[in-house]
């Protein structure tokens, strides 16, 4: 099995056509047909099916593709980290992170790992944990900043905690003040702006209002963090959101701790137990426990 036999598989997998996948990965289409069946041959099964011309993937097909993806995207590691000078002059980092993340901690870390090593190139994706881990797994990011605990199931990754935060309730000036501290059973009937499904915020607010015995009520839902932030500001409702959000998001908003116990969430750096991170993926996990 080689991995050009492998590219060339994936490439008819997500195209569904077998000139589309040629074209994709700049071969012939009958060198890439002729290394598609022997691929087939080696492994004794078809990967896909071709009845009147609509290529489907076969059930070994289905195996065989999230395999090839990570076998793919591991290679592209090794090769990273081999080419990578000494000096950490060029290379790149894959870095996941929550939204909150990305608007409140990572602005400052990243700037102290470019002033440092401004060759790099800082490639960042922002999505919920559950995406995230998901991401890892596949070979997709090498680094990334996820809500504790994981989803189960969860893949073998290697988390360290980086801080626990409290969370705040944010709010307009021109509303109504909420008492201070807030317990979650105020929250009882107050308009709230919601984030969308997949947020960590949005669980954990919904599960701390059940827990209480009542079900939040939404004004808006299905918002970004900045559009949550707009939409309070506008006086819509009120929303649950990290400290470090509410710190940076201005005068314009209210900002109203909750009663103990509160709520808090913990943050951690994970990445694949099986594949050691690239160097320049070290080093900015070094910078980012520095920084917390």
């Amino acid at each position: 099995m080689q991995l050009q036999q492998l590219r060339y598989f994936v490439a008819v997998a997500e195209t569904r056509h077998f000139t589309r996948a040629a074209e994709r990965v700049h071969v012939s289409q009958p060198s890439l047909s002729q290394q598609i069946r022997a691929l087939e041959q080696e492994l004794g099964a078809d990967l896909f099916g071709r009845a009147r011309g609509n290529i489907a993937l076969t059930d070994a097909g289905e195996a065989l593709l999230p395999l090839a993806r990570r076998i793919l995207a591991d290679t592209e590691t090794a090769r990273r980290e081999v080419q990578e000078l000494a000096q950490l002059r060029r290379g790149r980092v894959r870095l996941g992170a929550t939204p909150s993340l990305c608007t409140g901690l990572l602005p400052r870390v990243l700037r102290t790992f470019h002033d440092r090593h401004p060759g790099i190139e800082l490639i960042i994706e922002e999505s919920g944990s559950h995406d995230l881990v998901r991401e890892l797994a596949r070979g997709a990011l090498d680094l990334a900043l996820v809500v504790l605990p994981l989803p189960s199931p969860s893949p073998a990754l290697t988390t360290v905690e980086l801080l626990r935060e409290d969370l705040v309730v944010i709010s307009s000036p021109d509303s109504p003040a909420p008492p201070a501290p807030l317990r979650i059973a105020d929250l009882a009937g107050e308009p709230l702006v919601m984030f969308r499904h997949g947020y960590d915020l949005r669980d954990l607010t919904v599960a701390a209002c059940r827990a209480e015995g009542f079900e939040p009520s939404f004004t808006v839902a299905g918002g970004e963090m900045d559009a949550v932030l707009g939409f309070v500001r506008a006086g819509l409702g009120v929303a649950v959101v990290p400290a470090m959000v509410a710190q940076g998001a201005g005068r314009d908003l209210r900002t109203t701790p909750l009663a103990p116990p509160g709520l808090h969430r913990t943050i951690a750096l994970a990445h694949r137990s099986d594949v050691a991170p690239p160097r320049a993926a070290r080093e900015l996990q070094r910078v980012l426990l520095a920084a917390t």
